[in-house]
């Protein structure tokens, strides 16, 4: 072993995990050019499908292409909890609705200001958790947040968001086992299901300690607006599909939509979408056709 390799593993020693020299080696980044990245963001607002608007901060153009270095070469291959389908490689809306595929009932939770609630030290302590000494997982906290909390906007917000949580998701689904329910969650859209409807009391028994778990993590839901309780003679949908049958599918509205949209293009040449638009949503069909029946529900 060479006497840097020993110095090196010295300096990891002392600084509690990998120092910041080996942050510009991961980055394959000189650590002054790192830390003279300025960390700028402009703001816009975009409307919300429920209403009112939603605040994205945007990183200037150096910052974005650091952040985006940070989530393929520090973040990309982190585990997350696996109920937590959004943003994830390989996992899509279909993934999260179809654990709750046939349930007799389902209940959804909205957690309020999900990206604005996970905090700088969130993010700093996930980089320790992971092997990053103390001044490194400042400096990447430091990077990642904006104002001490995770800006909604940034590329590396959506899969830390999952890492800072995984705690959270693990003691919603030890809940969801208890109640011999299924849980997924989507960003801040939580997601609950239970074959069958014998016990009046389940769902409030439920959301009681799904309430006092989120609030020990620092988390609020949304009480009425956004609770939503659906039973199989109603159309349950799960991050925007529906679940009744065996296989998700869109709603019936949308589909006609697209449908009416196919048509415009093929007779006139031309719809209410571009090229790309319409492909994307013909790829999300695709997607759900190919997508399977729902897992085994717990006896």
């Amino acid at each position: 072993m060479s006497f840097s390799s020993v110095w090196r593993a010295v300096q990891r020693f002392f600084a509690g995990g990998r120092t910041l020299n080996d942050l510009g080696e991961w980055l394959d980044m000189p650590l002054t050019r790192i830390k003279d990245v300025p960390l700028t963001y402009y703001e816009f607002k975009i409307p919300k499908r429920s209403g009112g608007q939603r605040r994205i901060l945007a990183p200037n153009d150096k910052l974005k292409r650091l952040q985006r270095r940070i989530h393929r070469r520090l973040l990309r291959r982190l585990k997350s909890h696996s109920c937590a389908t959004g943003f994830e490689d390989g996992q899509s809306i279909v993934d999260n609705a179809v654990p709750h595929l046939e349930a007799a009932v389902i209940v959804k939770l909205d957690i309020v200001d999900f990206f604005p609630s996970i905090q700088f030290f969130d993010v700093q302590g996930m980089f320790r958790r992971r092997g990053w000494g103390r001044s490194a997982a400042s400096l990447l906290a430091e990077i990642c947040t904006h104002e001490d909390v995770l800006p909604q906007g940034a590329p590396t917000s959506p899969k830390l968001s999952n890492l800072v949580n995984k705690g959270l998701d693990q003691a919603l689904d030890n809940i969801a086992d208890c109640f011999c329910a299924n849980y997924t969650r989507y960003a801040d859209d939580v997601t609950f299901s239970f074959a069958r409807d014998d016990d009046p009391d389940q769902v409030r028994d439920l959301l009681y300690n799904v309430r006092g778990v989120i609030g020990r993590f620092g988390y609020e839901v949304h009480h009425r607006r956004k609770l939503s309780v659906r039973r199989q003679h109603q159309r349950q949908e799960v991050t925007g599909l529906v679940v009744n049958g065996e296989r998700p599918r869109l709603p019936r509205e949308t589909r006609r939509w697209l449908r009416a949209v196919r048509h415009r293009v093929a007779t006139r040449g031309y719809g209410t979408l571009t090229a790309e638009q319409l492909a994307g949503w013909e790829s999300l069909e695709r997607m759900i056709e190919q997508s399977g029946t729902s897992r085994p529900i717990p006896e």
